[in-house]
């Protein structure tokens, strides 16, 4: 396994981890009353899932197309 997809790896769990973390985090009290107040989510659980986003998707394609040998 090359070093692109061991990378790619790793950005697939930490961007599966911050997804998870962003979605548990848009169902808690306090941002459910700051949505409701404001109409939006708080910085930082929108940085959660834009961020986790982002890494989940980078790290699938690295997986897919990263690590190809060169001739």
């Amino acid at each position: 396994m090359g070093a692109a997809r061991v990378v790619g790896l790793m950005l697939v769990v930490v961007g599966g981890v911050l997804l998870w973390t962003g979605m548990k985090a848009r169902d808690s009290l306090s941002e459910r009353a700051t949505e409701l107040l404001t109409g939006r989510n708080s910085d930082t659980t929108t940085g959660y899932l834009a961020g986790g986003g982002a890494a989940l998707v980078g790290g699938l394609a690295l997986l897919v197309l990263g690590g190809g040998r060169r001739r």
